[in-house]
């Protein structure tokens, strides 16, 4: 399963216009946005800490092997210019073919939903910290002005649009089926000792429920259907006993 390193704004000072709140309230309301997605998607995620500094977080996320470091911002226009810009902007760093690859997937999703998709664009940069200090490809993503009127109202109302979009790039970005919501059901599944591994859905009557399968040398044998990932911990190849748990994805994780 990818894995990436989330890190929306820490950037409590940025207020946007008309009191609507800040940047870093409404980047992580994003995050949040974002999570019970991602997990039905199979993405993994480590997410900053809004108490700490950017600085910190590209601490921790070179502290981590992440296939990706998205960090969620929103913008702001330069002195004597308040309110006069509007847009989207996704930054990647000149040297990273796969930040570049990120940046592209996750830019063509926004200007989906962004009403002037026109202002939608990727540019490389080796300014920010945070693309050009971590050891992942990274994406920044300013998602609209927040001193601008419009860009600002875009951004708190469309919160759920924006977490359905990114984390549908992100599956694009990682060749992986995107699922917008999970829902959790009981399974149960009775192994020999090391005799089993997990297994991708297959096509069929059933396409989005996993299929764990004997390993090769048993004859590959179906064990049992189960309905959309669950008890998540990881590894391929599962003990023995009986093993249940509330599942909700795409593969079965059994193993400790």
């Amino acid at each position: 399963m990818p894995i990436i390193f989330l890190s929306p704004s820490t950037q409590e000072y940025n207020a946007y216009v008309n009191d609507l709140g800040t940047e870093e309230e409404w980047m992580n309301r994003l995050a949040d946005a974002m999570e019970p997605i991602l997990f039905a998607s199979g993405i993994q995620y480590t997410r900053n800490d809004r108490d700490q500094t950017a600085a910190a977080a590209i601490r921790a996320s070179n502290a981590g092997n992440y296939d990706l470091h998205l960090a969620l911002h929103s913008n702001a226009s330069g002195e004597g210019q308040a309110g006069q810009n509007q847009g989207i902007i996704a930054f990647y760093f000149p040297g990273s073919a796969r930040g570049m690859r990120a940046a592209q997937f996750l830019a063509n999703g926004l200007k989906a939903i962004y009403p002037q998709p026109n202002l939608v664009r990727t540019e490389p940069t080796t300014t920010i910290g945070e693309v050009r200090r971590v050891r992942a490809p990274a994406v920044l993503l300013e998602l609209g002005f927040h001193d601008n009127e419009e860009d600002a109202q875009w951004i708190v109302s469309h919160i759920q649009a924006m977490a359905a979009s990114l984390v549908l790039s992100l599956t694009e970005y990682f060749g992986i089926p995107f699922f917008p919501s999970s829902t959790p059901m009981p399974g149960e599944v009775r192994l020999d000792l090391g005799a089993g591994r997990v297994s991708p859905a297959r096509r069929g009557r059933h396409p989005h429920r996993p299929t764990l399968r004997r390993r090769p040398g048993n004859g590959d044998q179906r064990v049992r259907r189960l309905v959309p990932d669950p008890i998540r911990r990881p590894g391929g190849v599962c003990g023995g006993g009986i093993h249940r748990g509330r599942v909700s994805f795409k593969y079965l994780f059994l193993c400790s």
